[in-house]
């Protein structure tokens, strides 16, 4: 792709053209060649959105509540961008939950763009393409960004890594008074949710999340704080939006926002850096006529001596670089 491609890919981002946007995106996530060029020329226009993670066990109606504060966010002349991470087939590499008919009604709008991606391979946790997708809908002016993102293990840590607030979701009838004394599930949100309200159990689960947090340590970040509602009944939506929005001056307040985009910032260039070092050991492994294997058959090297020898060779490789 030509310089002035991909300028002109960049004009299209920054007038939010939802094709561009979308093109832009399968770009990163297919790794294409163009895309770090891509990511490089949006860069300078990035960090404006609030961006807010929401995450939770499957069908505790994350997909409900993200459709409606995206609605309400609209009533309140917000632009939105969500990007809906799933699990990624083994077989088929494609999402496994991507059908997002609840938010149909909000695919004429203008001023809101939706796209679901897979895990592809991430260990569970978020894509690799995700920090791109969020640098692309930064630059296109997004007032906010919501991410939401089955709550399996690790997406719940990367999260965390990714937005501004997280928002994680609980409801009744799951196993969520279990889920909520698990190390580190309520560390991570900003916002914890009861999702359903109306349904049988939800002050159960309600008063375990707050025993939980009255027995956690101390931390430095202002405590999560509860909230209540029921998507289905589009109950309590507009009280959490405001929740969001506070927490977000808040953190902007007392350096948590510039703290949490520090965070965001070292994973992408971690990301990165781990991706440059699987395609090279990657290729060294897939090559069968520099005898690797059969060296380590033999007892000639271990695992182990055979690693630091391959690093002492990407480590020359990237001096002559």
């Amino acid at each position: 792709m030509e310089r002035c491609e991909i300028d002109a890919m960049i004009s299209g981002i920054r007038d939010n053209r939802p094709g561009t946007l979308a093109r832009a995106i399968s770009m990163i996530e297919d790794e294409e060649p163009d895309s770090a060029h891509l990511l490089e020329g949006l860069h300078p226009f990035t960090g404006g959105s609030h961006v807010v993670g929401i995450t939770g066990p499957p069908g505790s109606g994350k997909s409900t509540l993200t459709d409606r504060i995206t609605k309400h966010l609209r009533k309140r002349s917000k632009s939105v961008g969500v990007v809906a991470v799933d699990p990624t087939s083994p077989f088929s590499g494609g999402a496994l939950l991507g059908d997002r008919t609840r938010m149909g009604d909000l695919a004429t709008d203008p001023e809101v763009f939706i796209r679901s991606m897979g895990t592809r391979g991430s260990l569970g946790g978020l894509s690799r393409a995700v920090y791109g997708a969020i640098k692309v809908l930064e630059a296109a002016a997004k007032d906010v960004i919501l991410v939401e993102t089955v709550g399996v293990g690790q997406s719940e840590v990367d999260i965390a890594r990714v937005a501004d607030t997280v928002v994680v979701v609980f409801v009744p009838g799951l196993g969520d008074d279990v889920q909520a004394i698990k190390a580190g599930i309520t560390e991570i949100g900003d916002l914890l949710v009861v999702n359903k309200a109306d349904l049988p159990g939800a002050s159960r689960v309600e008063s375990v999340l707050e025993s939980t947090l009255n027995l956690a340590p101390p931390r430095e970040e202002p405590a999560p704080k509860i909230a209540s509602a029921s998507a289905e009944r589009d109950e309590g939506v507009e009280e959490l939006l405001d929740l969001i929005e506070e927490h977000r001056n808040l953190a902007r307040e007392s350096g948590l926002l510039e703290l949490r985009r520090r965070m965001r910032a070292r994973a992408e260039i971690t990301a990165i850096l781990a991706r440059r070092v699987s395609r090279h050991t990657e290729g060294y492994l897939s090559d069968g006529d520099n005898g690797w294997y059969r060296r380590l058959t033999r007892g000639e090297v271990s695992p182990g001596e055979l690693a630091e020898e391959l690093w002492s060779k990407l480590l020359g490789q990237e001096s002559e670089g």
